[in-house]
């Protein structure tokens, strides 16, 4: 049993609201935009954190993290990367790498908004956490946690503060 912690778009904001999640978790991933190193130290201090860049984030963020992500967890395939789409709507990279990869779940961020989607066509769950920092249009911040065990998904909590 996994407990995970899934987050975005911090831009560089890393406190107590984010910090409480991350005691709670066995892992973190954040699907870029992370804003800064402090964030990445901040969150791998506490907790194990699987992360990509984004799209804001600077050499040293780029250098340090990838553009995708892909591992296993509890018997799912995850990949995780920051400009993704949804399913219908995936950014053209994306759609041409789905069916390779073959992975259970997709993961991005960068669009401030919390979207989890089954995708019937490529038979996988599609998750966006929406935005967890205080940057952007967003009025709510979120976050997603959830429990992988042994290949199911469960407990899934969205997580949510006024900005």
């Amino acid at each position: 049993m996994t407990k995970v912690l899934l987050l975005s778009d911090t831009h560089g904001c890393i406190d107590d609201f984010i910090l409480k999640h991350v005691a709670w978790a066995d892992e973190v991933w954040h699907a870029g935009d992370i804003g800064n190193r402090e964030v990445a130290d901040q969150i791998r201090s506490l907790k194990p954190l699987r992360a990509v860049y984004g799209n804001i984030d600077g050499t040293e963020i780029r250098q340090e993290f990838p553009l995708d992500n892909l591992f296993e967890v509890e018997g799912k395939k995850i990949w995780i990367t920051h400009i993704g789409g949804y399913p219908g709507k995936y950014e053209s990279r994306v759609k041409k790498e789905l069916a390779l990869k073959q992975t259970d779940i997709f993961i991005s961020g960068h669009s401030h908004i919390l979207k989890v989607i089954y995708d019937h066509k490529n038979d996988l769950l599609h998750m966006n956490p929406g935005a967890a920092g205080k940057s952007g249009f967003h009025t709510m911040r979120t976050m997603l946690r959830f429990v992988l065990d042994q290949g199911e998904i469960r407990e899934m909590e969205i997580v949510e503060i006024k900005k």
